[in-house]
C-alpha cells in the first residue's frame, strides 16, 4: 500500500520555482511589448486626426471651387496662383450672401479665388470690373501653385486645381486634385 501511495504522489506534476521565475519574466516581456503599442498608438492618434481633418477640409474646398468652375463662363485671369473667371450665380447681388429667388435668373459676376503659400481666398465681384471682399476659405497648404490650365492660359476651357498639404509626420506632402471644364464657356454666354 505503501509502494502504490509512492507511486502515485511521484507522479504527480508541478512547477518549479525556476519554470515559474522564466515563465513570469516571460509575461512580464510580452505586457511591456503591449503597453508600448498601445502608448504608440494614443501619442500618433492625434497627427492621424488632423491629417484626415486637413484632407476632408481640402476636399470640401476643392469640390467648391470646381463646382464654380463648371458654372463659368470665361476666364478673365489665370495663373498658377489665381483664376478669375465670370459664372452666373444666384445672389441679389455680386458678393452678396442674400440668396435669389427661384424664379429669377442667375447673375453675371466675376468670381477670383487667389492662393498664397499659406492659404487660399474666393472674391465675387461685378463681371466687368471684378474686386469685392476677399475671404479665406482655405488655410494649410504649403504652395501657391493650384491652378493648371488646358489649352493653355489663355483662352483656357479646363482649369485642374491642386492643393498640396503639409504631411503631419514630415514626409511627402499630401496632394488632393480635381478639375473641371467651363461648361458654359462653350455656349457663347
Amino acid at each position: 500500500m505503501i509502494a502504490r501511495l509512492r507511486r502515485h504522489t511521484s507522479g504527480e506534476a508541478g512547477f518549479t520555482l525556476i519554470e515559474l521565475l522564466v515563465a513570469s519574466a516571460m509575461g512580464v516581456v510580452v505586457m511591456g511589448a503591449v503597453v508600448a503599442l498601445v502608448i504608440s498608438a494614443v501619442r500618433t492618434q492625434p497627427k492621424i486626426s488632423q491629417q484626415a481633418q486637413n484632407i476632408t477640409t481640402a476636399r470640401w474646398v476643392l469640390e467648391r471651387m470646381t463646382h464654380e468652375l463648371r458654372n463659368g463662363v470665361a476666364v478673365k485671369e489665370a495663373t498658377a496662383s489665381k483664376v478669375s473667371f465670370e459664372a452666373y450665380v444666384r445672389h441679389t447681388t455680386c458678393g452678396s450672401a442674400t440668396p435669389l429667388a427661384a424664379t429669377t435668373p442667375a447673375i453675371k459676376c466675376r468670381v477670383t479665388f487667389e492662393c498664397s503659400i499659406t492659404s487660399c481666398s474666393r472674391r465675387e465681384g461685378p463681371a466687368s470690373t471684378g474686386g469685392g471682399t476677399a475671404q479665406m476659405i482655405f488655410s494649410g497648404i504649403n504652395t501657391n501653385q493650384v491652378f493648371t490650365y488646358a489649352p493653355g492660359a489663355t483662352e483656357p476651357t479646363y482649369v485642374k486645381v491642386t492643393l498640396r498639404l503639409p504631411n503631419p509626420s514630415g514626409t511627402n506632402a499630401l496632394t488632393v486634385s480635381d478639375g473641371a471644364s467651363l461648361r458654359n464657356a462653350t455656349l457663347g454666354y
